[in-house]
């Protein structure tokens, strides 16, 4: 007589919401997920002596190789800034239609570059340091914020021999130096908010950091680093649209608020309409909005 074995059927699989209520009844969460907005505040705050002792670590080792070392901080753009005066003031003849030509050009220079520096880093942030990424558990933001306030360390190391070319070409010491303080804030919150959404944009695609200088030095080209936009917008030659693009460039807002802020010679006329509303409002478009474009992407850094 043959026998026949019954296997019994499989059972069905657990249905998703089934193990979602097993891992709830037991505690149990996903592994890396994202916290919610104002916990992910809280886990930043909670990390600031790590982002302020990581963007101080990193300044030092900059240019720890190099014999001159820290000098570097400020010969890097000084050096920039002679390049584009022997161009700019000299060859095409800019510095003839700006009163105080070297300090507004050393301004200009030493203010864009904690822009594009911020930028630059912010870009890499993720995508550069993926083995601290996948090691250690902290909130990504931490990163992109270390490098900007890395940048404003570097900037204010660099103030002090900007102050030394102001005084050296007859610009006195004024209470509205005091202006520059808030200035820098509102720049900061806004390299800080752009070099987010860089730093999300570049862990997904690396090879964004390899286009970043061509769009930054587009950027500074019509930004008023090397010419002032004020002398160029007089008249009626250029569109409207035009006049209110460069006016409202955000890159050049802060440098001619930093400009007047520190040189008596560059005055209140040639700000742009509504400077400080639109330095306030770039600072919070670009903080608040990068800021919250970065954590909806938490999860993802790191992996794949």
């Amino acid at each position: 007589m043959s026998q026949v074995l019954h296997t019994p059927p499989p059972s069905p699989a657990p249905a998703d919401d089934d193990l979602a209520a097993l891992a709830a009844r037991h505690g149990l969460s996903v592994s890396g997920a994202r916290p919610t907005l104002p916990e992910y505040v809280r886990q930043l705050w909670e990390r600031r002596h790590f982002i302020t002792a990581f963007a101080t670590a990193k300044l030092t080792a900059q240019y720890s190789q190099a014999k001159l070392g820290q000098v570097w901080q400020v010969m890097t753009p000084l050096l920039n800034a002679a390049v584009y005066y022997f161009i700019f003031g000299v060859l095409l003849g800019t510095k003839r239609h700006v009163p105080d030509y070297i300090p507004f050009l050393v301004t200009g220079v030493f203010i864009w570059t904690f822009t594009q520096s911020s930028i630059m880093a912010g870009t890499r942030a993720i995508s550069g340091n993926l083995g601290l990424v996948r090691a250690l558990h902290f909130p990504r933001a931490a990163l992109p914020i270390s490098f900007c306030l890395q940048q404003l360390q570097q900037l204010l190391f660099s103030m002090a021999a900007l102050i030394v070319i102001l005084l050296c070409f007859g610009v006195p010491v004024a209470v509205s130096w005091v202006l520059a303080i808030p200035a820098l804030v509102l720049q900061f919150t806004f390299n800080a908010g752009v070099s987010l959404v860089m730093a999300r944009m570049g862990a997904k695609t690396p090879d964004i950091a390899q286009l970043m200088p061509f769009v930054l030095r587009t950027w500074m080209y019509v930004s008023g680093v090397m010419w002032s936009i004020d002398k160029l917008t007089k008249g009626d030659h250029l569109p409207h649209w035009l006049t209110i693009a460069l006016q409202t460039n955000p890159a050049a807002v802060y440098i001619d608020l930093m400009r007047y802020a520190l040189i008596d010679s560059f005055h209140s006329s040639q700000l742009p309409p509504h400077v400080w509303a639109a330095a306030t409002g770039w600072a919070l478009l670009a903080g608040v909005g990068g800021f919250i474009y970065f954590w909806k992407a938490e999860e993802t850094y790191g992996r794949g």
